[in-house]
């Protein structure tokens, strides 16, 4: 998280940490700089106001604050926010209360992988009060369940190609002559009985050893899996844009601008997310020095889905002065939901 830094936890004492603490607590929650009077008049540290001036320096110093020209009172910089996040959050859980209610939500949630999304993003944008982003799953590994050929009229058949993990995928061929259902239905079983359970290699794999409109549909099976191996559907479901916009950092059109653009711009969040672990929660402060359309947001992210077999991203999008503790505590909850229910949907 902390990057090139070299500030470590030790670099600061013990009362400096809670000032850090204290000042983006407030400044999340108020969006206002925070001076030393207004610190010891709200928290008890023992110490006086002059003291707390000195440590509102000293943190200025070191990077993590920053004095705005018209105010006598302290902002977070983005290293301080990094710094809080790496060493000083805690509280990353919801309240068992909000759990139960999600829990509700979900459970009432017709048993579609699309619908869980759409649950996930608004049941997020809600809790956290931001805009909530998920993108469609990809995916990884493609495992043959079912499939059926249909005739259609004279020539046309209609192949339906049904995957493990939930897809399901039409094809309209044209044979070289009228073949009757009850033989469609003849060659999707013995398909059916060879193919089951096989990954798209296996499919090809068997497919030299069937007679040949069996072999031409096993191998059209196979490569329509290999196609979904390798491509994202592209979809994006998101929910509480209006929230982040009346975030005041967003007053400013070009700012709102440039977080819809994230918002809507699937490639660049799975650009983010590529090199980043499958089992945590991952937070990117101010495009973290690296993504320049992300300077003035934060992204809290997490993948869910099916080990080794589908996966998307899940995530919060908002204001650099972002309520990091909740919001993680509710992307890896409402993240963890999702997987539980699609590994249930799948059968892991």
């Amino acid at each position: 998280m902390m990057h090139d830094e070299q500030l470590t936890i030790d670099a600061i004492s013990e009362r400096q940490r809670e000032v850090l603490r204290i000042v983006i607590q407030e400044f999340v929650q108020t969006a206002q700089p925070v001076g030393s009077a207004g610190i010891v008049g709200r928290y008890d540290l023992g110490v006086s106001p002059a003291t707390i001036r000195n440590d509102l320096a000293a943190l200025e110093r070191m990077g993590l604050l920053t004095h705005p020209h018209t105010s006598a009172g302290r902002v977070p910089t983005d290293l301080g926010y990094r710094f809080f996040v790496h060493y000083l959050l805690a509280g990353l859980d919801l309240t068992p209360e909000e759990k139960h209610a999600i829990r509700h939500q979900f459970h009432h949630t017709p048993a579609e992988v699309e619908q869980w999304l759409r649950t996930g993003t608004a049941v997020l944008a809600r809790t956290v009060q931001s805009a909530a982003v998920a993108t469609a799953p990809r995916t990884l590994r493609c495992t043959f369940k079912h499939m059926e050929l249909v005739h259609i009229q004279g020539t046309k058949v209609l192949l339906v190609l049904v995957l493990q993990e939930g897809a399901v995928k039409q094809q309209l061929l044209d044979v070289d002559q009228p073949i009757e259902q009850h033989e469609l239905s003849r060659i999707s079983n013995e398909l059916n009985d060879q193919l089951a359970g096989l990954d798209s290699s296996g499919v090809a794999f068997n497919a030299a050893r069937l007679t040949p409109f069996a072999a031409q549909v096993a191998g059209l099976a196979a490569e329509t899996m290999r196609r979904m191996e390798q491509h994202a559907s592209g979809v994006v479901f998101r929910d509480g844009l209006a929230e982040v916009l009346s975030a005041p950092e967003f007053a400013e059109g070009e700012n709102a601008r440039r977080i819809v653009r994230v918002l809507e711009e699937p490639g660049l969040i799975e650009q983010i997310a590529a090199g980043l672990p499958d089992d945590t929660v991952h937070v990117v402060i101010a495009g973290d020095g690296r993504y320049d359309e992300l300077r003035d947001v934060s992204l809290v992210l997490s993948r869910y889905g099916v080990t080794d077999r589908v996966s998307g991203l899940l995530g919060v999008i908002g204001p650099v002065r972002m309520r990091y503790g909740r919001t993680i505590g509710a992307v890896r909850f409402v993240s963890d939901l999702v997987s539980e229910k699609m590994e249930e949907m799948y059968g892991s």
